[in-house]
């Protein structure tokens, strides 16, 4: 009949998805190397601010009691 044969070709093509789903959920994701690299360059962002607020703050005066305890 004529609708079986639809029915067996959509059914085909159903499958045919599901394994092309599948074989793309058994691939290794390849996400890890970047986000170690979105960590990486976040930490390295932050030491750099963290530097450059070191760097833009005044150092206060020290009095001389302090300035002898540190030697």
């Amino acid at each position: 009949m004529y609708g079986d044969e639809i029915h067996l070709w959509l059914h085909h093509i159903r499958a045919e998805r599901l394994r092309d789903e599948a074989r793309a959920a058994s691939r290794p994701h390849r996400r890890s190397r970047p986000a170690r690299a979105r960590m990486l360059r976040a930490r390295v962002g932050w030491t750099l601010v963290e530097v450059g607020l070191r760097l833009a703050t005044p150092r206060l005066p020290q009095s001389g009691l302090t300035a002898r305890f540190d030697h």
